[in-house]
Protein backbone atom coordinates (compact mmCIF):
# COMPACT_ATOMS: atom_id res chain seq x y z
CA UNK A 1 0.00 0.00 0.00
CA UNK A 2 1.16 3.34 -0.48
CA UNK A 3 1.69 5.99 2.10
CA UNK A 4 1.24 9.65 1.79
CA UNK A 5 3.79 12.13 2.82
CA UNK A 6 1.01 13.02 5.55
CA UNK A 7 1.67 9.05 6.97
CA UNK A 8 2.94 7.61 9.75
CA UNK A 9 6.56 7.35 7.83
CA UNK A 10 7.02 10.62 6.71
CA UNK A 11 6.26 12.18 10.72
CA UNK A 12 8.80 9.90 12.02
CA UNK A 13 11.56 11.13 9.32
CA UNK A 14 10.05 14.66 10.23
CA UNK A 15 11.06 14.35 14.01
CA UNK A 16 14.05 12.64 13.95
CA UNK A 17 15.53 14.80 11.37
CA UNK A 18 14.30 18.24 13.75
CA UNK A 19 16.06 16.38 17.05
CA UNK A 20 19.24 16.34 14.97
CA UNK A 21 19.03 19.78 13.93
CA UNK A 22 18.55 20.41 17.54
CA UNK A 23 21.87 18.53 18.91
CA UNK A 24 23.50 19.92 16.40
CA UNK A 25 23.47 23.80 17.34
CA UNK A 26 23.64 22.65 20.82
CA UNK A 27 27.01 20.97 20.19
CA UNK A 28 27.95 24.25 17.97
CA UNK A 29 27.29 27.06 20.76
CA UNK A 30 29.76 25.96 23.56
CA UNK A 31 32.47 25.87 20.59
CA UNK A 32 31.28 29.25 19.51
CA UNK A 33 31.42 30.47 23.16
CA UNK A 34 34.92 29.09 23.72
CA UNK A 35 36.35 30.83 20.75
CA UNK A 36 35.00 33.95 21.69
CA UNK A 37 35.83 33.96 25.25
CA UNK A 38 38.67 36.44 26.18
CA UNK A 39 42.46 35.58 27.76
CA UNK A 40 42.16 35.17 31.32
CA UNK A 41 43.90 38.33 33.06
CA UNK A 42 46.94 37.36 35.74
CA UNK A 43 49.09 39.52 37.61
CA UNK A 44 52.67 38.42 36.35
CA UNK A 45 56.47 40.14 38.27
CA UNK A 46 59.26 40.68 35.96
CA UNK A 47 62.52 38.81 37.85
CA UNK A 48 64.87 41.01 38.99
CA UNK A 49 68.85 40.06 39.88
CA UNK A 50 70.06 41.04 43.35
CA UNK A 51 73.45 40.44 45.13
CA UNK A 52 73.11 37.58 47.44
CA UNK A 53 75.88 35.95 49.54
CA UNK A 54 76.53 32.57 50.87
CA UNK A 55 74.45 32.39 54.14
CA UNK A 56 73.52 30.63 57.38
CA UNK A 57 71.59 30.52 60.10
CA UNK A 58 71.78 30.13 63.83
CA UNK A 59 69.79 30.04 66.65
CA UNK A 60 71.05 32.94 69.35
CA UNK A 61 70.45 34.25 72.26
CA UNK A 62 70.54 37.93 73.50
CA UNK A 63 72.61 39.69 76.04
CA UNK A 64 72.77 42.83 77.94
CA UNK A 65 76.06 44.95 77.04
CA UNK A 66 76.70 45.96 80.49
CA UNK A 67 74.27 44.31 83.66
CA UNK A 68 75.21 45.08 87.30
CA UNK A 69 73.16 44.42 91.02
CA UNK A 70 72.83 47.12 92.54
CA UNK A 71 73.83 46.38 96.39
CA UNK A 72 74.24 48.26 99.66
CA UNK A 73 77.73 47.97 101.13
CA UNK A 74 77.03 49.71 104.54
CA UNK A 75 74.40 48.79 106.59
CA UNK A 76 71.56 50.97 107.47
CA UNK A 77 68.08 51.75 106.79
CA UNK A 78 66.96 52.66 103.53
CA UNK A 79 65.26 56.02 103.46
CA UNK A 80 65.03 57.03 100.14
CA UNK A 81 64.65 55.62 96.35
CA UNK A 82 65.20 58.47 93.51
CA UNK A 83 63.78 56.68 90.35
CA UNK A 84 60.46 54.70 88.52
CA UNK A 85 60.91 51.06 88.13
CA UNK A 86 61.79 50.18 84.76
CA UNK A 87 62.98 54.10 83.94
CA UNK A 88 65.74 54.88 82.26
CA UNK A 89 69.16 56.37 84.37
CA UNK A 90 72.26 58.42 83.73
CA UNK A 91 75.83 57.60 85.00
CA UNK A 92 76.19 59.00 88.26
CA UNK A 93 72.68 59.47 89.55
CA UNK A 94 71.71 58.99 92.64
CA UNK A 95 69.44 55.92 92.79
CA UNK A 96 69.03 54.94 96.44
CA UNK A 97 69.96 56.76 99.65
CA UNK A 98 70.50 54.73 103.23
CA UNK A 99 70.10 57.04 106.39
CA UNK A 100 73.90 58.42 106.98
CA UNK A 101 73.34 60.06 109.86
CA UNK A 102 75.06 57.17 112.29
CA UNK A 103 78.56 57.51 109.36
CA UNK A 104 78.30 61.66 109.42
CA UNK A 105 78.65 60.85 113.36
CA UNK A 106 81.66 58.60 113.13
CA UNK A 107 83.27 60.97 110.84
CA UNK A 108 83.02 63.51 113.18
CA UNK A 109 84.01 61.67 116.16
CA UNK A 110 87.07 60.04 114.08
CA UNK A 111 88.05 64.06 112.99
CA UNK A 112 88.07 65.12 116.71
CA UNK A 113 89.99 62.35 117.70
CA UNK A 114 92.58 62.84 114.16
CA UNK A 115 93.26 66.88 115.20
CA UNK A 116 93.89 65.38 118.95
CA UNK A 117 96.45 63.21 117.66
CA UNK A 118 98.00 65.59 115.67
CA UNK A 119 97.99 67.84 118.84
CA UNK A 120 100.17 64.71 120.73
CA UNK A 121 102.49 64.34 117.62
CA UNK A 122 103.22 68.00 117.63
CA UNK A 123 103.93 68.21 121.39
CA UNK A 124 106.30 64.76 121.23
CA UNK A 125 108.19 66.50 118.49
CA UNK A 126 108.91 69.80 120.62
CA UNK A 127 109.54 67.83 123.41
CA UNK A 128 112.30 65.60 121.16
CA UNK A 129 113.62 68.81 119.96
CA UNK A 130 114.26 70.08 123.74
CA UNK A 131 115.56 66.76 124.84
CA UNK A 132 118.30 66.94 121.76
CA UNK A 133 119.45 70.54 123.05
CA UNK A 134 120.04 69.83 126.72
CA UNK A 135 121.56 66.22 125.70
CA UNK A 136 124.24 67.90 124.50
CA UNK A 137 125.34 69.42 127.82
CA UNK A 138 124.55 66.46 129.74
CA UNK A 139 121.52 67.35 131.41
CA UNK A 140 119.56 64.30 129.99
CA UNK A 141 120.30 60.34 129.50
CA UNK A 142 120.66 58.78 126.50
CA UNK A 143 117.88 56.55 127.45
CA UNK A 144 115.02 59.60 128.06
CA UNK A 145 115.98 60.88 124.70
CA UNK A 146 115.13 57.37 123.21
CA UNK A 147 111.93 57.80 125.23
CA UNK A 148 111.24 61.06 123.96
CA UNK A 149 111.57 59.79 120.49
CA UNK A 150 109.78 56.85 121.36
CA UNK A 151 106.65 59.06 122.02
CA UNK A 152 106.68 60.79 118.94
CA UNK A 153 106.97 57.62 116.53
CA UNK A 154 103.98 56.29 118.58
CA UNK A 155 102.05 60.09 117.97
CA UNK A 156 102.94 60.20 114.51
CA UNK A 157 101.56 56.46 114.18
CA UNK A 158 98.87 57.13 116.16
CA UNK A 159 98.04 60.25 113.32
CA UNK A 160 98.67 58.01 110.79
CA UNK A 161 96.30 55.67 112.48
CA UNK A 162 93.38 58.31 112.63
CA UNK A 163 93.66 59.55 109.09
CA UNK A 164 93.21 56.15 107.52
CA UNK A 165 90.20 55.75 109.79
CA UNK A 166 88.76 58.95 108.76
CA UNK A 167 89.35 57.94 105.37
CA UNK A 168 87.23 54.82 105.67
CA UNK A 169 84.64 57.06 107.88
CA UNK A 170 83.77 58.70 105.00
CA UNK A 171 84.08 56.18 102.38
CA UNK A 172 80.96 54.73 104.11
CA UNK A 173 79.64 57.95 104.52
CA UNK A 174 79.84 58.10 100.53
CA UNK A 175 78.18 54.90 100.50
CA UNK A 176 75.33 56.01 102.07
CA UNK A 177 73.82 57.32 98.74
CA UNK A 178 74.20 54.53 95.69
CA UNK A 179 74.68 55.68 92.32
CA UNK A 180 74.10 54.49 88.89
CA UNK A 181 77.66 53.10 87.80
CA UNK A 182 76.64 53.65 83.81
CA UNK A 183 73.41 54.68 82.00
CA UNK A 184 70.58 52.25 81.59
CA UNK A 185 67.07 51.06 82.79
CA UNK A 186 66.73 49.90 86.47
CA UNK A 187 64.58 46.97 86.73
CA UNK A 188 62.35 46.16 89.43
CA UNK A 189 63.46 47.02 93.42
CA UNK A 190 63.19 44.73 95.82
CA UNK A 191 63.43 46.66 98.70
CA UNK A 192 61.48 49.25 100.10
CA UNK A 193 62.13 52.69 101.63
CA UNK A 194 61.88 51.61 105.70
CA UNK A 195 64.03 48.04 105.01
CA UNK A 196 67.30 47.87 106.79
CA UNK A 197 69.58 46.91 104.11
CA UNK A 198 73.35 45.99 104.31
CA UNK A 199 75.90 44.05 101.91
CA UNK A 200 74.48 40.62 102.86
CA UNK A 201 71.07 41.59 101.75
CA UNK A 202 71.49 41.07 97.70
CA UNK A 203 70.49 43.23 95.02
CA UNK A 204 68.02 45.86 95.76
CA UNK A 205 67.55 46.25 92.06
CA UNK A 206 69.57 45.67 88.79
CA UNK A 207 70.76 47.92 86.37
CA UNK A 208 70.78 46.87 82.64
CA UNK A 209 72.58 48.85 80.09
CA UNK A 210 71.38 47.35 76.41
CA UNK A 211 72.51 49.72 73.90
CA UNK A 212 74.22 48.44 71.75
CA UNK A 213 72.65 44.37 72.48
CA UNK A 214 74.70 41.30 72.25
CA UNK A 215 73.81 38.19 70.54
CA UNK A 216 75.68 35.15 71.21
CA UNK A 217 75.43 31.70 69.30
CA UNK A 218 77.78 28.65 68.94
CA UNK A 219 79.48 26.84 65.94
CA UNK A 220 80.42 23.46 65.34
CA UNK A 221 83.88 22.97 65.69
CA UNK A 222 84.63 21.74 61.92
CA UNK A 223 83.27 24.54 60.63
CA UNK A 224 84.65 27.20 62.87
CA UNK A 225 88.39 25.17 62.03
CA UNK A 226 87.78 25.64 58.38
CA UNK A 227 87.53 29.13 59.08
CA UNK A 228 90.47 29.14 60.75
CA UNK A 229 91.88 27.56 57.89
CA UNK A 230 90.75 29.45 55.42
CA UNK A 231 91.59 32.83 57.05
CA UNK A 232 95.04 31.86 58.75
CA UNK A 233 97.16 34.31 56.45
CA UNK A 234 94.79 37.19 57.29
CA UNK A 235 94.76 37.08 60.89
CA UNK A 236 91.55 39.34 61.22
CA UNK A 237 90.10 40.43 64.60
CA UNK A 238 86.65 39.58 64.50
CA UNK A 239 85.62 42.84 63.75
CA UNK A 240 87.35 42.79 60.38
CA UNK A 241 85.45 39.57 59.40
CA UNK A 242 84.33 40.31 56.25
CA UNK A 243 80.72 39.21 56.98
CA UNK A 244 77.02 40.82 56.77
CA UNK A 245 75.10 40.07 59.58
CA UNK A 246 71.48 40.36 60.61
CA UNK A 247 68.52 39.56 62.90
CA UNK A 248 65.45 37.56 62.50
CA UNK A 249 62.93 38.56 65.90
CA UNK A 250 60.85 36.09 67.77
CA UNK A 251 58.03 37.10 66.08
CA UNK A 252 59.43 36.61 62.50
CA UNK A 253 60.44 40.52 61.48
CA UNK A 254 63.91 41.38 60.93
CA UNK A 255 65.17 43.88 63.19
CA UNK A 256 66.96 47.14 61.20
CA UNK A 257 70.15 47.61 62.63
CA UNK A 258 73.23 45.65 60.83
CA UNK A 259 75.44 43.48 63.42
CA UNK A 260 79.34 43.09 63.27
CA UNK A 261 80.76 40.04 64.94
CA UNK A 262 82.29 41.27 68.46
CA UNK A 263 84.00 38.03 70.09
CA UNK A 264 85.21 34.59 69.40
CA UNK A 265 85.79 32.35 71.86
CA UNK A 266 89.77 30.77 72.77
CA UNK A 267 88.44 27.17 73.47
CA UNK A 268 85.59 24.47 72.48
CA UNK A 269 83.21 23.61 74.64
CA UNK A 270 83.93 19.66 74.91
CA UNK A 271 80.40 18.93 76.03
CA UNK A 272 78.81 20.29 72.85
CA UNK A 273 81.59 20.56 69.94
CA UNK A 274 81.10 24.02 69.41
CA UNK A 275 82.86 27.45 69.96
CA UNK A 276 80.75 30.11 71.28
CA UNK A 277 80.62 33.54 69.06
CA UNK A 278 78.86 36.92 70.06
CA UNK A 279 77.97 40.00 67.69
CA UNK A 280 76.82 43.15 68.44
CA UNK A 281 73.93 45.05 67.31
CA UNK A 282 73.32 48.78 67.88
CA UNK A 283 69.70 49.28 70.06
CA UNK A 284 69.13 53.02 70.03
CA UNK A 285 65.27 52.19 70.53
CA UNK A 286 65.78 49.06 72.88
CA UNK A 287 63.48 46.92 70.83
CA UNK A 288 65.91 44.04 71.77
CA UNK A 289 65.61 42.80 74.98
CA UNK A 290 68.46 40.58 76.97
CA UNK A 291 67.48 36.92 77.38
CA UNK A 292 65.66 36.76 73.57
CA UNK A 293 65.94 33.24 71.52
CA UNK A 294 66.03 34.85 67.89
CA UNK A 295 68.20 33.94 64.57
CA UNK A 296 70.97 35.08 63.66
CA UNK A 297 71.65 35.55 59.77
CA UNK A 298 75.24 35.53 58.70
CA UNK A 299 75.71 35.98 55.18
CA UNK A 300 79.38 36.25 53.33
CA UNK A 301 79.94 39.34 51.55
CA UNK A 302 81.46 37.76 48.54
CA UNK A 303 78.22 37.80 46.99
CA UNK A 304 76.84 36.89 43.08
CA UNK A 305 74.22 38.42 41.20
CA UNK A 306 71.16 35.56 41.84
CA UNK A 307 67.15 35.90 40.45
CA UNK A 308 64.52 36.76 43.25
CA UNK A 309 60.86 35.37 42.83
CA UNK A 310 58.38 36.32 45.37
CA UNK A 311 56.80 33.44 47.71
CA UNK A 312 53.48 33.95 46.45
CA UNK A 313 54.40 32.51 42.87
CA UNK A 314 56.06 29.60 44.04
CA UNK A 315 53.96 26.31 44.07
CA UNK A 316 54.88 22.52 44.85
CA UNK A 317 53.94 19.14 43.23
CA UNK A 318 55.68 15.68 43.23
CA UNK A 319 58.24 16.97 41.00
CA UNK A 320 59.14 19.60 43.24
CA UNK A 321 58.90 23.56 43.68
CA UNK A 322 57.90 25.44 40.18
CA UNK A 323 56.80 28.37 38.56
CA UNK A 324 54.19 29.58 35.99
CA UNK A 325 56.00 31.71 33.59
CA UNK A 326 54.79 33.97 30.73
CA UNK A 327 55.82 33.35 27.78
CA UNK A 328 56.92 36.00 25.05
CA UNK A 329 53.64 34.56 23.40
CA UNK A 330 51.69 35.44 26.68
CA UNK A 331 51.48 31.34 26.56
CA UNK A 332 51.98 29.79 29.87
CA UNK A 333 54.94 27.56 30.91
CA UNK A 334 55.60 25.36 34.03
CA UNK A 335 59.59 26.11 35.21
CA UNK A 336 60.91 23.60 37.81
CA UNK A 337 63.18 26.18 39.98
CA UNK A 338 65.85 25.31 42.40
CA UNK A 339 65.14 27.77 45.80
CA UNK A 340 68.00 28.99 47.35
CA UNK A 341 66.94 31.20 50.82
CA UNK A 342 63.99 32.85 51.63
CA UNK A 343 64.66 36.73 51.93
CA UNK A 344 62.03 39.00 53.54
CA UNK A 345 59.23 37.90 51.36
CA UNK A 346 60.73 36.78 48.07
CA UNK A 347 63.31 33.55 47.21
CA UNK A 348 66.38 33.34 46.47
CA UNK A 349 66.48 31.16 42.35
CA UNK A 350 69.82 28.92 42.26
CA UNK A 351 68.57 28.07 38.85
CA UNK A 352 65.38 27.62 36.74
CA UNK A 353 63.94 31.19 36.12
CA UNK A 354 66.54 34.44 34.53
CA UNK A 355 66.06 38.19 34.87
CA UNK A 356 63.32 39.22 32.96
CA UNK A 357 61.16 36.55 32.91
CA UNK A 358 57.46 37.22 34.18
CA UNK A 359 56.28 35.37 36.65
CA UNK A 360 52.11 34.56 37.85
CA UNK A 361 51.63 35.82 41.36
CA UNK A 362 48.04 36.56 40.93
CA UNK A 363 45.58 33.85 38.78
CA UNK A 364 47.22 30.49 39.26
CA UNK A 365 44.09 28.83 39.86
CA UNK A 366 42.59 30.23 36.38
CA UNK A 367 45.69 29.00 34.16
CA UNK A 368 47.40 25.95 33.31
CA UNK A 369 50.66 25.42 31.09
CA UNK A 370 49.95 25.71 27.11
CA UNK A 371 47.28 28.32 28.07
CA UNK A 372 47.67 31.99 25.92
CA UNK A 373 46.99 34.68 29.28
CA UNK A 374 46.39 38.22 29.41
CA UNK A 375 49.66 39.55 31.27
CA UNK A 376 49.29 42.55 33.45
CA UNK A 377 52.20 43.39 35.49
CA UNK A 378 52.92 44.35 39.07
CA UNK A 379 55.46 45.52 41.63
CA UNK A 380 55.91 43.10 44.70
CA UNK A 381 57.09 44.87 48.03
CA UNK A 382 59.87 42.63 48.84
CA UNK A 383 59.86 42.97 52.78
CA UNK A 384 56.08 42.39 53.06
CA UNK A 385 55.09 40.67 49.74
CA UNK A 386 52.24 42.79 48.95
CA UNK A 387 51.29 43.19 45.63
CA UNK A 388 50.51 46.21 43.75
CA UNK A 389 49.88 48.21 40.59
CA UNK A 390 53.01 49.23 38.80
CA UNK A 391 53.70 52.74 39.11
Amino acid sequence: MHLSPSGPKYFYHSVLAGLCSLALVGCSEPQQQNQSMPAPAVSVYEVAMQEVGNYREFVARTEAFQEADIRARVEGELIERTFREGAYVEKGQTLFKIDASEYTASVSEIEASLKSNRAAASRAERDLKRGREIAKDGFISEADLDKLQTNLDQAQAAVKSSEAALEKAKLNLSYTTIDAPFSGRIGKVSFDVGNIVNPQSGALAQLTDIDPIYVSFQVEESDYISYQQSHQQTNNSPEDVPLDLSLRLPNDTDFEQPGTLDFADTKIDRSTGTVELRAKFDNPNGIVMPGLFVTLVVESQDKQSQALVPQAAVQENQQGKFVLVVKDDNTVAQRLVDLGRRIDAMWVVKSGIEQGERVIVEGLQKVRSGVEVNPVVKQVDAKTGTISDQQ
